[in-house]
């Protein structure tokens, strides 16, 4: 028997936040700025400009994300509060999983939306581009790096997100060395941002046959996809590009022909490289998209005004200030240093489950209470 009182304090707690979730998102005022855009689309020349077509259709998008949020939470608040008062007056047994599960999946739902109203950055709503980086400990990192990949990729497709391989470089005996890959999908770069930086694991290696535990490293970047309409501009005398042939064990990661790019911010420094297309040309115009996010991301760590305030090889990442350790032995437990959020299903976490950590990273740095790494 549940105590219906209970969830009558979910409800009395809920309804403030729905409404501080209305203010934050300008609910009342979402129904008119989409029936204003949609007029748009129904213009006589709205479909001759392809560019201001994906600007207003991106417009759209993110407004009726927010109103169905909402409704969707109000929608549910409704659901559990009937749910409550046939409850009190039936006392069926019956209806105790759903009443559990409809609570639970409100107080989730109110939660997810309030992390989305923290996303108030420049690039926040924007596709991601993520590049990992095995660090030193050659097979026993790269194996680290792949399992990254993967938690990444798992990550992804349970959040309904699109990736997309660019550039996969595989490692000498197993793993991978590098691997950069795209994020498709709503606030993509705002949740992952705070992926960003070194990743530890410490385990009993497969590749030691004393086996030894071992420690390893791998590096993460996560940077925001720009768009061709924001004000980014690189030089062509800026740019140092190279061609290769793609690398790999066959299949969709080699060519027969030098159609990999690799391009060289020349006043800073910075590399990037591309060889999953299949032409040059579509791996050079994917490495100068990696080379604009990978600069607006510096710009917007650095709390920089323009672009070219940028100055010399840019260190971001660096060994030794891991932001999060996964621990597969003495012991099972994932701990993000920063945030101090930590999880004993290291098997769940390698397999996507991440939103957590996500999660706690976001409450923390609108708070301003990110731990130093």
């Amino acid at each position: 028997m549940i105590l219906i009182d209970d969830y009558k304090k979910i409800l009395n707690d809920i309804k403030p936040q729905i409404k501080e979730l209305e203010d934050s998102t300008g609910y009342e005022t979402l129904q008119g700025a989409i029936e204003e855009l949609e007029m748009h689309t129904q213009q006589p020349d709205f479909w001759n400009d392809q560019a201001k077509q994906n600007e207003i259709f991106a417009k759209l998008k993110v407004l009726k994300d927010k109103k169905n949020g909402v409704d969707d939470i109000k929608s549910t608040y409704s659901d559990l509060e009937t749910m409550i008062e046939l409850y009190s007056e039936l006392e069926d047994e019956s209806m105790e999983e759903e009443l559990v599960q409809t609570a639970s999946s409100l107080q989730e739902k109110v939660e997810q939306l309030r992390l989305t109203t923290l996303l108030t950055g420049e690039y926040d709503a924007n596709n991601a581009i993520i590049t990992l980086h095995a660090g030193a400990g050659g097979t026993e990192s790269q194996d680290w790096c792949e399992m990254l990949y993967r938690m990444y990729t798992r990550y992804c497709n349970k959040k309904g997100y699109k990736t997309q391989t660019i550039d996969y470089l595989e490692g000498d005996e197993a793993g991978i060395k590098s691997v950069s890959f795209s994020v498709e999908g709503a606030n993509a770069y705002g949740f992952l941002k705070g992926e960003n930086g070194v990743h530890r694991l410490v385990r009993i290696s497969p590749f030691d046959s004393s086996g030894r535990r071992h420690t390893s490293f791998a590096s993460c970047e996560v940077m925001p996809e720009i768009n061709d309409d924001m004000d980014i501009v690189i030089r062509d005398e800026d740019i140092k590009m190279d061609v290769f042939r793609s690398s790999g064990a066959g299949g969709q990661h080699v060519n027969k022909t030098s159609s990999a790019v690799r391009l060289t911010h020349i006043p800073t420094g910075i590399v990037t490289s591309c060889q999953n297309e299949r032409s040059q040309f579509q791996n050079r115009e994917m490495a100068m998209k990696m080379l604009k996010a990978k600069l607006a991301q510096i710009k917007e760590r650095e709390h920089l005004e323009k672009i070219e305030d940028i100055k010399g090889v840019q260190k971001e990442i660096a060994w030794g200030s891991q932001i999060r350790s996964y621990v597969f032995m003495p012991y099972t437990l994932v701990k993000d240093h920063r945030t101090g959020y930590e999880d004993g299903r290291v098997d769940m976490v390698m397999d996507g489950n991440i939103q957590g950590f996500l999660n706690a990273y976001l409450s923390a740095a609108s708070k301003g209470e990110l731990a130093d790494n």
